[in-house]
């Protein structure tokens, strides 16, 4: 079994080299970074299993990651360090979506405690039932396939890739997203200087599979020039 992976974003050099440390010892996979512009590419490109986050960065502060976290990446599963005694910002980070927050000074073993009890809770919040209803059928996009009913019922699955296209054009509805936006946060690559017709070609495919005609799509928008956006349609969690 892969090791679950770790970013750490802390700016206190003997903090951070503790909290490596301990992490690398329990099993776990660890990436940090010291100040908040590193932090927060690093939390959008990087395939990681949980963010530990401190709030007292230099150049970007650990709140405003959290709010690009949660709008590119919002399964990601996000433990904040905070201060003593800065209880509004432990209630605005959970208020922007964090999982969990920590207290300095903090032992290792609270850490890890709440690290493990966050794990444990995110399977269930990344694997919640997110259905997209499109004409004729739906999108799971937890169980990676389309069902479709009426007169051509059936089961299509998706790639990995394909899911992360539809969660993230889904989780930013009524805006075209461009190109170098999609590399950036679904492929997790820097967009300079890269090709940007395998966004086109994953397009071409999942039109295919979603029967949604290139000049006549419905489901999978073309805005010119903007880039792509995926159609109103219905969305339910449960």
């Amino acid at each position: 079994m892969a090791r679950q992976r770790i970013l750490v974003i802390e700016d206190d050099e003997a903090i951070r080299e503790g909290v490596v440390d301990a992490l690398t010892f329990a099993g776990f996979d660890v990436l940090e970074a010291s100040q908040g512009d590193t932090g927060q590419d690093m939390a959008v490109r990087v395939d990681c299993d949980l963010l530990l986050l401190d709030l007292v960065l230099p150049k970007v502060s650990g709140l405003d990651i959290l709010r690009v976290v949660r709008r590119s990446r919002p399964t990601l599963p996000v433990i904040i360090v905070t201060a003593k005694g800065s209880e509004a910002e432990r209630i605005e980070g959970l208020k922007l979506g964090a999982d969990d927050y920590v207290v300095k000074p903090y032992s290792v073993k609270e850490l890890l405690a709440r690290i493990e009890a966050v794990l444990r809770r995110s399977p269930g919040r990344a694997v919640q039932t997110e259905l997209i209803t499109i004409p004729d059928g739906e999108i799971d996009l937890a169980r990676c396939e389309l069902r479709f009913q009426g007169e051509n019922p059936g089961r299509i699955e998706l790639s990995e890739r394909e899911v992360e296209l539809l969660r993230y054009l889904s989780s930013q509805p009524g805006r075209a997203i461009s190109r170098d936006e999609l590399l950036a946060h679904v492929w997790r690559i820097d967009p300079k200087g890269v090709a940007t017709r395998t966004i086109d070609m994953h397009v071409a495919r999942l039109r295919e599979k979603l029967r949604d005609k290139t000049g006549e799509a419905k489901v999978l928008l073309t805005v010119r020039g903007k880039g792509y956006m995926l159609a109103n349609a219905g969305k339910a969690q449960s």
